[in-house]
């Protein structure tokens, strides 16, 4: 037996009990016990720790200054327990304890960081810890464990009938055209994306922003002109600036947008993506996950009125690249 396997808490509580009761009948009574229970669990401690705990004092028993010692030391024991307990109730309650999170670049300030924002405030126990991430590496390190909620597009999520995760919709991203803000088309009412068919188009070489400007494009009625491939969102609106072509940008990255670049919601082919978070199935019952999965619903509606589409825009001919042209989505 290891030295402190001999300190045995329920026995130290009754020690304890009896320190403050007076006698065992007293202790008994309070601890819903019998008489000799009491004295044969005393008797066990005494042995344990390897001292006599209580002798005779007439027809009752009082406690030897080896039984003060132990209890003197008990009594820090029971006062870390007693942190323990509130700490750990406190966690079943989700105001303490720890959240990993991994986002795609955009949904981080956007979401991400209003929602700890928030929860610092209503949970100041709560560590959320954020991993950026591409949009479908989120899921294998959600799959993996190695973070407890993946936000991510819908299109890069997996389905919702699979069985390993619960999917949780946050919000639907619109998709504006970014121009030099000399262009003659930058102020032209009821600006649609057909109307750019003639121009150079700026976007990535292959993946996401490739895809999404394709088939965006494509559902509009034309094959855009690639000018010049680029992925990050300040390379792609330094050249939109500098007059070397246009792109499309999620409004979510508008916290990039300069000074010569004019941001044009378009008309009846708006295309948009949608945002989802994700965790591993069964874990949204978490106290601490559901926390954090209602702050980013909080954050998702304060964004609604931004993204709100002005009303010339025909709504029913908007363009879901979630779903439309096989699910396409970007980060």
């Amino acid at each position: 037996m290891a030295e402190w396997d001999r300190w045995d808490v329920r026995k130290l509580r009754i020690l304890r009990t009896l320190r403050d009761r007076g006698t065992v009948t007293a202790t008994a009574e309070v601890l819903r016990m019998t008489p000799s229970a009491v004295s044969q669990q005393l008797t066990n401690l005494s042995r344990q720790l390897g001292v006599r705990l209580l002798e005779a004092d007439g027809r009752r028993v009082r406690l030897t200054d080896a039984a003060l010692l132990v209890l003197r030391h008990a009594e820090a024991v029971f006062a870390e327990l007693e942190r323990a307990d509130a700490e750990l109730a406190g966690y079943l309650r989700g105001d303490v304890g720890r959240v990993r999170v991994g986002a795609f670049s955009t949904a981080v300030p956007v979401l991400v960081v209003p929602a700890v924002q928030s929860l610092r405030s209503t949970h100041p126990g709560l560590e959320v810890r954020v991993r950026e991430a591409e949009a479908a590496e989120a899921y294998d390190l959600l799959s993996a464990g190695d973070v407890d909620l993946a936000l991510s597009l819908a299109a890069h999520a997996p389905t919702e009938r699979d069985p390993r995760f619960t999917r949780v919709p946050l919000l639907a991203d619109p998709l504006d055209v970014a121009l030099p803000a000399g262009h003659p088309k930058a102020g032209e009412p009821g600006l649609r994306l057909a109307d750019l068919s003639g121009e150079q188009w700026i976007f990535g070489g292959s993946g996401p922003w490739s895809e999404i400007t394709l088939t965006a494009c494509e559902a509009a009625g034309f094959v855009p002109e690639q000018a010049h491939s680029a992925a990050g969102w300040t390379a792609i609106l330094a050249m939109v600036e500098a007059g070397m072509g246009v792109a499309l940008v999620p409004r979510t990255a508008a916290a990039e947008r300069r000074t010569g670049v004019v941001m044009r919601v378009l008309g009846a082919d708006q295309p948009r993506r949608h945002v989802v978070a994700a965790v591993r199935r069964g874990a949204e019952e978490g106290a601490g996950v559901a926390h954090l999965l209602a702050a980013l619903r909080q954050a998702a509606e304060d964004r609604r009125e931004p993204f709100a589409i002005p009303e010339r825009t025909v709504r029913k001919h908007s363009m879901d690249l979630d779903y439309c042209q096989g699910r396409q989505s970007w980060s």
